[in-house]
């Protein structure tokens, strides 16, 4: 029996009763499948598939066209669960306009469920210019990816009282512009109990503690599949690159070996068949 897709009121219902629930990113139909046939509630078709499936040194240089691109793969192996679209860098910081028009190609050609944009207070009239246009909103504060280099690089967020009231504001901010849920990443625990404490949106952390509504992990750092840097704030639930890497050496041995294929992984014709086929080539 698959499960039920949730909705942004089945999620504001379950901040309401105290029930946690899941997301995981996903960026490719057989995974999308996989997170499907599990529990998890959520999948982030994130702009991090810039660096972990296409190799950028980070999320900047990613193309709507992209994000498009795997959107589209991830909803159709992904029927049951509520999938977010990541508005990529640039995709929404030139206008209120440009932001509409890019999201509405999220929902429309990708078929994702809503959109996800980094930022607060300057991007809060954005919010709200989206949710007046029918556009289900994820926000996103903390530690925004896209402007790391703006904030100090990849790190905590809101350690000292002028930035931690600051990220609080934020919170408020989008929440009033009309925000469904918002990512806390990487943001002191307590600072994250507060946030989650004074909005009526679920929060979504990710390094941002146990307190948040929901939590998110990378599909590939949570699998021991991306191998260029683990966070401090991943748990490897299982390590499949070392199993991948096992398999490929195993294949590769076996074939220098001539142990594979075997028997049973061929195809065979009969005896009158082969006989016919030596008798023509040898009559050359």
């Amino acid at each position: 029996m698959p499960k039920e897709k949730v909705t942004t009121t089945k999620l504001r219902e379950m901040k309401k009763d105290g029930q946690k629930f899941a997301m995981v990113t996903a960026y490719d139909y057989p995974t999308a499948q996989l997170v499907d046939q599990s529990e998890i509630e959520m999948i982030l078709v994130g702009d991090s598939l810039g660096m972990v499936m296409l190799g950028y040194d980070s999320t900047v240089p990613v193309t709507m066209d992209e994000m498009i691109h795997h959107i589209k793969a991830v909803v159709r192996g992904a029927p049951h669960t509520f999938v977010v679209g990541d508005l990529p860098f640039g995709s929404y910081n030139v206008s209120v306009e440009q932001a509409i028009e890019n999201s509405t190609r999220i929902l429309k050609e990708g078929g994702a469920d809503c959109v996800k944009l980094e930022g607060g207070f300057p991007v809060v009239e954005t919010v709200r210019a989206l949710v007046r246009a029918g556009i289900p909103v994820m926000g996103h504060i903390g530690l925004t990816p896209q402007t790391a280099s703006q904030v100090g690089g990849f790190k905590v967020q809101g350690k000292d009282a002028d930035t931690a009231k600051r990220l609080l504001e934020e919170a408020v901010a989008l929440e009033e512009a009309g925000i469904f849920s918002l990512v806390l990443e990487c943001i002191p625990a307590e600072l994250a109990k507060l946030i989650t404490e004074r909005i009526s949106v679920p929060t979504i952390g990710i390094g941002a503690g146990v307190h948040c509504d929901g939590q998110v992990l990378v599909f590939h750092d949570m699998l021991g599949l991306f191998q260029r840097f683990v966070p401090k704030f991943v748990k490897q639930y299982a390590n499949l690159g070392s199993i991948i890497k096992q398999a490929l050496n195993e294949f590769h041995a076996e074939v220098v070996e001539e142990q594979f294929p075997e028997l049973n992984h061929s195809f065979s014709i009969s005896e009158e068949v082969l006989a016919a086929i030596k008798g023509t080539t040898e009559g050359r």
